[in-house]
């Protein structure tokens, strides 16, 4: 049965050491009546005598002192640990468990896992990727990197990655049987590959020129979750594909795509990663940022 109050315990192990009242309520901070009344009531609630007490000296019985060898090495233990606890919070080290769509880990986290390892050798990422969005907190996860229109307000965020820009892009073969659509609404006469964020919810496309903005629901041979199938679909000639800029550079520049509605895409903000609170913010997590953003 342990106290109510774990303090008496510790105020116990201070009197054994000092074997005086007075002097444990002087490593305390407390007065010595505190201290008295302390060890009465543990004794009460034990039903056991634990100290012999005179007007000039304090002294353990027989259950006090097998107490005081059980309690000893129980209460070092945890100083340790709490001091390896407190170690941990200015020095980069332990697991972070991270959450991300499949389609960030490219570039985002792809770029930056050497620099990581190589800066910061004690630290452990656990990457889970997943496209629906999940609730962190409620699962465990340290963080978590996504899109910014879908990280809730009372996140903090953190930017992880530059200006982003849409690409609607299709193979030479397909476009020499589709003629090449001039405006959003043109996409419902093409085969389109649809990319799922979840378990059911399909994304739409969104668009913005001016001052206009509008979102297309798509259809085609195909729904996928991963950008490489979406990649491959596009260079087969399946159908029209919307994807990252950045991910279709190299197939752009050698002519394995056509890019088409260039002027209803335009930038918008990248990744950020995200977490619940500043407050106690691990120096490990602080790390992970740091590279990130570097």
């Amino acid at each position: 049965m342990l106290p109510s109050d774990l303090s008496a315990l510790a105020t116990f192990l201070v009197v054994a050491e000092e074997r005086s009242f007075t002097r444990a309520a002087k490593r305390q901070g407390v007065s010595p009546s505190a201290v008295s009344h302390s060890m009465r009531s543990l004794e009460e609630q034990f039903g056991v005598r634990l100290l012999a007490r005179t007007t000039r000296s304090v002294a353990l019985t027989e259950a006090g002192e097998r107490l005081l060898v059980r309690l000893k090495p129980a209460f070092t233990e945890v100083e340790e640990t709490l001091g390896q606890i407190s170690g941990e919070a200015h020095r980069p080290v332990g697991r972070i468990r991270l959450l991300l769509p499949r389609f960030a880990v490219s570039s985002v986290l792809v770029p930056k896992l050497a620099i990581l390892h190589k800066k910061y050798p004690d630290i452990v990422l656990d990457v889970t990727t997943d496209n629906s969005r999940r609730d962190i907190v409620a699962e465990g996860f340290d963080a978590g990197i996504h899109f910014g229109e879908y990280i809730e307000k009372d996140m903090i965020a953190v930017r992880v990655s530059p200006d982003h820009r849409a690409a609607i892009v299709g193979s030479p073969e397909y476009f020499r049987s589709h003629p090449k659509p001039k405006e959003p609404r043109d996409l419902l006469q093409h085969s389109c590959i649809n990319f799922r964020h979840g378990p059911t919810e399909l994304y739409r496309w969104e668009f913005e020129k001016g001052k206009k903005e509008l979102s297309v629901a798509v259809n085609g041979p195909l729904i996928v979750d991963d950008i490489e199938l979406v990649l491959r679909a596009a260079l087969d000639g399946i159908g029209l594909v919307f994807v990252a800029e950045h991910e279709i550079a190299p197939c752009l520049a050698e002519g394995k795509l056509v890019r088409v509605l260039q002027d209803w895409c335009q930038p918008f903000p990248g990744f950020f990663l995200y977490y619940p609170s500043r407050r106690q913010q691990t120096a490990a997590l602080s790390a992970l940022i740091e590279v990130l953003r570097s």
